[in-house]
């Protein structure tokens, strides 16, 4: 397994930008999907964004088209999440995952991170 830890979260006003890091150590990083994940209070974890092993392709959840970015740089082993526009229903505890495969379920995922805290004030 890949071993993850994330960073960059904090707290920020409505419309402000924050980007997430992911350092990646362990298996090759390049070999793995990755995924952002989020999951806010009460609620269940979910979908935002997810890259290809070699960044040409991304996917997001629809409510952050537009506003969120996500990208990796292999030689650095790191995965980023560029998070612009934030409004307070982004607020959550924002994972990154590993997967062998292309897909946005959680359950599939290979490796986790422990989590960052994002928190957008009104």
């Amino acid at each position: 397994q890949v071993q993850l830890v994330e960073s960059g979260g904090g707290l920020v006003q409505a419309g402000g930008s924050l980007r997430l890091s992911c350092a990646a150590s362990g298996r090759t990083f390049s070999n793995y999907y990755m995924v952002w994940f989020r999951q806010a209070p009460g609620k269940e974890r979910e979908f935002v964004a997810i890259i290809n092993w070699s960044g040409s392709i991304t996917s997001y959840e629809d409510s952050v088209k537009g506003r969120f970015t996500i990208s990796r740089d292999n030689a650095k082993n790191t995965l980023y999440l560029q998070m612009n526009n934030l409004k307070p229903e982004d607020t959550a505890v924002y994972y990154c995952a590993a997967r062998t495969s292309w897909g946005k379920s959680a359950a599939a995922a290979d490796s986790w991170g422990q989590g960052t805290q994002v928190t957008v004030s009104s």
